[in-house]
């Protein structure tokens, strides 16, 4: 059937595209509906009417309306012209085109369910996958962490254990030390009294001024304890620089052993972090901030080399040790032979005890004195130390009271500055001063030590005049022992 006007290429005698095998985007689905009109039966403006019908209207505007053909009857009343001829004007769309367009807009509409149903499963299978990506990435990272924290702990327990063996191992060098001050200020007394041996000898007069055998020990046991006290001055000068890479190597630890300590507690608390955790943000732009500066093998690197640091210190503070052991018996025992010797040859030489008496208490006063200078001096840096401990209260005070201020009020200004200075420069300041302190200290001690060394040589002496004049012996009786010069006492 063709109806005039309605030409061949209309919309609804082309046969549908077959619908697309993949989904469209949302965005595209969305976009093809905005331009689409509702059906409407009364509406000529429907995508599938033919632009032809209109033209036809538009040239052959012929007909007039009906109310003037039959005057005097209304509208309601005429009845419809039907054109005899079949291919009139006023002819009807046929009943297969009906169909046709009911079957058209069935199959549109079950494609655009089909369609949507598609997308649907897309959107739920995709929303699915988000999250079990978004828990698989977690678990991964958590995972890391866990790793990293355990990593972290077989560490610090590794810098623990050497940790506490360098300290172990340093009192112990530190100790020895000790004997080796002890070992060589106690030598100053014999060599003393051997000096004051020979220099009271020279003023013999007539037949007594010979080269006899007590001059002759005099001068090898001086040079006897020269040697001792070089070799013993060496060994402490090592012992110091031993000391002192021990003091680093036990810093590098304890600093590496905080630094772990601190980024287990970080880690640990990331790894306990949870979806439901409290205290979680946004950070934006965390992402592209690389603060890193070591990669895993580097780090592990690094804490390995401090131990082996360490432990090649203890292996050659050990060794020092042994070594020093060493030569504290050797020279004891090389000493102590040849003051022997000089008291076996000196039984008949003593004319020289009221003079060894008399510059024995000249030392004595003057290490007294100097005791009470030192004492002086040592409550004075006590006192400083007290008033600057004060201050260092207050400085620190003010920048804890200062951390309290709120948001954009915690200014690194220049109060801030200064009190931080403040603080480094009294730290600086105490450290001085206790270094300062412990060096009075110790130096109080080692008068302490040389009095009482010149006070029991001063009773000896006493004691050696009354022999010198009954028994003519007992002026170098005074030498110390064994065991002071070891250094055990």
């Amino acid at each position: 059937m063709e109806l005039y006007g309605y030409p061949l290429k209309a919309k609804f005698n082309q046969p549908r595209p077959p619908p697309p095998k993949v989904l469209p985007a949302t965005s595209t689905t969305t976009a093809s509906y905005k331009n689409r009109i509702p059906y409407h039966p009364e509406s000529f403006s429907m995508p599938w009417m033919p632009d032809s019908y209109y033209k036809a209207a538009a040239l052959n505007p012929t007909l007039s309306p009906l109310t003037e053909s039959f005057p005097g009857i209304p509208p309601t009343k005429i009845v419809p012209f039907i054109s005899e001829r079949p291919n009139g004007v006023f002819s009807r769309h046929s009943l297969d085109d009906w169909h046709r367009s009911n079957m058209t807009n069935y199959k549109e509409s079950e494609t655009t369910r089909h369609n949507a149903e598609r997308l649907r499963a897309d959107l739920t299978r995709t929303i699915k996958d988000v999250y079990q990506q978004a828990k698989r990435t977690q678990g991964e990272s958590t995972k890391n962490l866990g790793e990293r924290v355990n990593d972290i702990e077989y560490w610090k327990s590794e810098l623990c254990i050497e940790l506490d063996a360098m300290i172990r191992e340093t009192n112990s060098l530190t100790d020895m030390q000790k004997r080796l001050e002890r070992a060589l200020a106690d030598t100053e007394g014999p060599f003393q009294v051997a000096h004051k041996c020979l220099l009271n000898r020279e003023k013999r007069m007539g037949i007594d001024l010979v080269n006899d055998d007590v001059e002759k020990q005099l001068i090898t046991e001086i040079k006897t304890i020269r040697s001792c006290r070089e070799r013993l001055q060496q060994c402490l000068d090592t012992v110091n620089c031993q000391l002192m890479c021990n003091k680093e190597a036990r810093q590098e630890l304890e600093k590496d052993l905080a630094d772990k300590q601190m980024g287990h507690h970080i880690d640990s608390k990331c790894y306990q972090l949870k979806n439901t955790s409290r205290g979680i943000h946004y950070y934006k732009g965390v992402e592209r901030v690389d603060a890193t500066v070591s990669v895993p093998e580097t780090w592990a690197r690094f804490t390995d080399n401090n131990i082996f640091r360490s432990q090649s210190a203890r292996a050659a503070s050990a060794k020092l040790r042994a070594s020093t052991e060493s030569l504290l018996m050797g020279t004891a025992d090389e000493m102590w032979r040849q003051f022997s010797k000089v008291n076996d040859a000196f039984t008949s030489r003593i004319t020289e005890t009221a003079n060894a008496k008399s510059k024995i208490q000249t030392h004595l006063a003057k290490t007294r004195q100097e005791i009470f200078q030192i004492e002086t001096k040592i409550q004075v840096i006590q006192k400083t130390i007290r008033d600057k401990e004060v201050q260092l209260k207050v400085a620190q005070t003010r920048l804890d009271e200062r951390t309290r201020r709120p948001n954009v009020e915690l200014c690194r200004d220049a109060a801030q500055i200064r009190l931080v200075q403040e603080v480094n420069e009294i730290n600086e300041t105490l450290r001085n001063l206790h270094q300062c302190l412990r060096a009075s200290e110790d130096m109080l001690q080692m008068l302490v030590r040389s009095k009482g060394v010149l006070e029991h040589d001063l009773v000896v002496k006493n004691n050696s005049l009354f022999i010198d004049q009954e028994r003519c012996m007992g002026m170098r009786k005074s030498y110390p022992s064994t065991v002071q010069i070891l250094g055990y006492v």
